[in-house]
């Protein structure tokens, strides 16, 4: 049972993969592939430490946070651009030259990762890129710079992605020190596909021509400012909810999320029904990409599954036994994180290894499980909030991204090593 419970996991991934071959949508794909592997879990009782149903109900709990705040992330970003509000950002960007536009929008994408987190970094950059490109094939590699952007950025960021925030919680790295130590790193896994990308590319970008009746909106200048800060303070106000209450940052972009809903209430009061109501919560609530965050439940609950059965602790042990080498063994973590989820993953080295805090294996290891995922779309929770929102396929990201999000991984790695041990940085 123990077979049968991969080979449908691995199904179930080939299916997505081939999504427009088979012409079935990879949500109905993963619900599927999650809910059957959990049924054989259930019915052999394959979990490893407990029974079943409290192992569903733990990782339900975790999976539940991330849907949560991605339903609330693309709530925010709805509502921002309902009232137009990302144009103060597209307006300010002026240039169409596509290798300028590239290295800006990786840039912001860098950066605000770091700030924010890679999930809601990357949400917020595809809102931006179908304000600034028209072009759908030419805005597919722009959203690939940003997964590999985003992963990179909050990599080197304590609150940016999820194992570094492990790690850092869980006493392995301190704050300071993991920025430091990993911002160069991080900075070379962006610009050597970004340097590479820069002689592919050539020409201009075409801005969306936005019809006038399709543009018109009741909101006003000051309207849409107000939402835009309120939107941006929300983003930002998250990593500071989480630190000062430490709750879990579904939390935190929950109460934004009722801030900003009161907020657009009191200054549309005066509106008719009719014109406030495509300006309302309730409106954007109706818009956001539901079928990508089932996509997201039915990825995460495979993975899950594979977890309590113990394949993923297996495969960190085999890891352990048949690599004796520290960066050998933490590169092919990172490497795996591209098609099992990388918190499973460190979750088990933590648990496996004992070294003292800012250790070199540690740092390390957020760097490779923070940007490994970029090298396939379904390898980080980045890469799938933009595959879902964008449509993108698979294969196509395989072929035009993957190989640049591989070389810079293997770039900002032994940059790192060899800062580490040439120079002790």
């Amino acid at each position: 049972m123990d077979f049968a419970l991969i080979l449908i996991f691995i199904i179930g991934y080939t299916a997505i993969a081939f999504e427009h071959k088979l012409n079935v949508n990879k949500a109905a794909v993963a619900i599927l592939t999650g809910v059957t592997c959990w049924v054989l879990i259930a019915v052999n009782n394959l979990a490893v430490h407990t029974n079943p149903l409290e192992q569903l109900s733990f990782h339900l709990t975790g999976i539940s946070e991330i849907l949560f705040f991605l339903m609330g992330a693309m709530t925010i970003v709805e509502l921002i651009d309902a009232h137009d509000g990302f144009e103060v950002v597209t307006s300010r960007i002026n240039t169409t030259n596509k290798i300028k536009l590239l290295w800006i929008i990786s840039f912001i994408a860098f950066f605000l990762s770091a700030i924010l987190d890679n999930l809601t970094t990357s949400i917020v950059m595809v809102s931006l890129l179908r304000k600034l490109i028209e072009d759908k094939k030419d805005r597919m590699f722009f959203c690939g710079m940003v997964i590999i952007a985003a992963n990179a950025g909050g990599a080197f960021s304590p609150i940016g992605d999820v194992t570094t925030t492990m790690l850092w919680i869980g006493g392995q790295i301190s704050s300071l020190n993991i920025m430091v130590k990993l911002f160069i790193p991080s900075l070379i896994c962006i610009l050597v596909p970004l340097t590479i990308l820069s002689f592919m590319m050539h020409g201009t970008v075409t801005r969306p021509v936005t019809n006038e009746a399709q543009s018109k909106t009741t909101s006003t200048v000051t309207e849409r400012n107000i939402v835009f800060l309120t939107g941006l303070f929300v983003f930002l106000f998250v990593p500071v909810f989480k630190s000062i209450t430490h709750l879990p940052p579904y939390m935190g972009i929950l109460f934004g999320l009722g801030i900003l809903w009161i907020v657009s209430e009191i200054i549309h009061y005066e509106k008719d029904e009719e014109d406030k109501h495509s300006l309302s919560v309730v409106h954007a609530l109706r818009k956001i990409d539901m079928p990508s965050i089932l996509f997201f439940l039915g990825i995460l609950l495979a993975v899950a599954a594979l977890e309590t059965a113990g394949h993923l602790t297996s495969l960190a042990d085999f890891l352990n036994e048949n690599m004796k080498n520290e960066s050998v063994i933490v590169m092919s973590t990172g490497l795996l994180s591209a098609v099992v989820d990388n918190v499973p993953l460190v979750a088990a080295a933590i648990n496996m290894y004992h070294f003292p805090m800012d250790d070199f294996f540690w740092e390390f290891l957020a760097y490779c499980a923070g940007t490994g995922g970029s090298i396939l779309i379904i390898g980080s929770a980045a890469g799938v909030a933009v595959m879902g929102m964008e449509k993108i396929n698979f294969f196509w990201y395989l072929k035009k991204i993957s190989l640049l999000a591989l070389l810079g991984y293997l770039a900002g790695a032994f940059a790192y090593i060899g800062l580490e041990y040439f120079f002790h940085l």
